[in-house]
Order: structure tokens, then sequence, then C-alpha cells
């Protein structure tokens, strides 16, 4: 939501466009450090935990636009959200890779990267129309944070069905999922 409608959000704030496109430019900028930053953690401690903690550190850079209007916090929290939200979409291509059989990878991959596109462009959507409902960016933000508290949920009980079982023994896989 915020990648969508930071320009938005800062022209109606009275900072004007290009403050917002400095804004999204740090998301994206620090969105290339978190894919980075997130390989690194994912040959750590794996996919579904690093789609965690990217999920749950993304939840609070979200909840920080909510409080925060000024120009210096919005810069401030721009960079933290990109730094936040950059690894969650590659972590799903190294989940799939993870739980399933090579031969199985490509295809579920393009399906869920279609997934994950189609929920990013519902969202932005979705944020757009609650501001026109309410006039504020506000509700679009809580939006924004209850979806995420969904993907959190779902990765959560992913990872509580994956310790739940077995291993094959096979190298990098839990389980069929």
């Amino acid at each position: 939501m915020p990648q969508v409608h930071i320009v938005a959000y800062c022209v109606d704030l009275g900072y004007g466009p290009a403050r917002g496109a400095e804004m999204l430019a740090l998301m994206l900028g620090f969105g290339v450090i978190s894919r980075l930053v997130s390989g690194v953690i994912c040959d750590k401690i794996g996919g579904v935990k690093t789609l965690i903690l990217g999920s749950a550190l993304q939840g609070i850079a979200l909840l920080l636009f909510l409080p925060f209007n000024g120009l210096v916090s919005l810069y401030i929290i721009s960079a933290i959200f990109g730094l936040f939200q950059g690894g969650i979409v590659p972590s799903y291509a190294i989940i799939v890779r993870e739980h399933f059989p090579m031969a199985e990878t490509g295809r579920r991959v393009g399906a869920v990267i279609m997934a994950t596109m189609l929920g990013m462009a519902l969202g932005g959507w979705m944020s757009g129309k609650i501001f026109d409902l309410t006039g504020s960016y506000q509700a679009a933000l809580y939006n924004g944070t209850i979806w995420n508290a969904l993907n959190l949920v779902i990765a959560g009980w992913l990872l509580w069905r994956l310790k739940s079982r077995p291993s094959t023994g096979l190298p990098g896989q839990v389980g069929a999922v």
C-alpha cells in the first residue's frame, strides 16, 4: 500500500509529488538491500522463518505511518518500510523450493508469484477505494496492516504445520505441503 500511494499521500499532506517520489525511491532502494539481506537470512533460518520475520517487521513499518506524518519521519519510515518489505516476495520462491520437488518448482513459483501480484494489485486498488470513501489514508493503512497480519498468520500456520510433520530425509525438504 505505501509504495502505491506514498506520492498521493505526500500530496495530500501538502508536501508535493516530488517529496513523495523521493520517498518511493527510498522504499525501492532499501527494498533492494532488503532482498540481499533476506537472502542471507534465508540461507541461515529458511524461507518460512524469513517470511515471518519480514512480514512482522513490515507490519510494524505500516503501523509507523499512522502516528507520524512529518516530512522527516516519512522519509525515515519509507526507508524502514523498504528495508523490511523487500525480502517477503522472494522468500515465497525459497519456501516453494525448500518444500516441493525441484520438478514442480517452476509451476508452483509461477502460481505463487501470480497470486502475490494479484494480491498487491488488489491492495493498491483497495487502498485507493478506501481513501475515496473516507478521505483519509489512515483507514487504508489499517487495512494494509490487517492484510499483513493475515499473511503473518498464514506463515505462522505453515511453520507450525511443517514442524509437526516428520522430515522426509531429503536435504531442504521437510515434507510435502
